[in-house]
């Protein structure tokens, strides 16, 4: 089948559905403590219904793009170093 056929809809379909399914999952997902570039210290804080702590090492926050996502698994990964 050519562009537009049956099933072309499929693969963004797929990516929609699991995207929505982790926010579903890490939704409430906390941001631990963090230290950031100047080397102040952050408390960590609890994200929301359907957010989840998203950033980087040095920067964290609440959002809701899966994209985004930084699990606490990976916050614990910056911690080491």
């Amino acid at each position: 089948m050519g562009p537009g056929g049956p099933g072309s809809g499929w693969p963004l379909a797929g990516t929609l559905l699991v995207a929505v399914a982790a926010s579903m999952v890490a939704g409430g997902e906390d941001c631990l403590w963090y230290v950031d570039r100047n080397g102040s210290w952050h408390p960590g804080f609890d994200c929301g219904f359907l957010t989840f702590c998203c950033g980087t090492c040095h920067q964290r926050y609440c959002c809701q793009d899966p994209l985004r996502l930084l699990t606490e698994r990976q916050q614990r990964h910056c911690l080491a170093f």
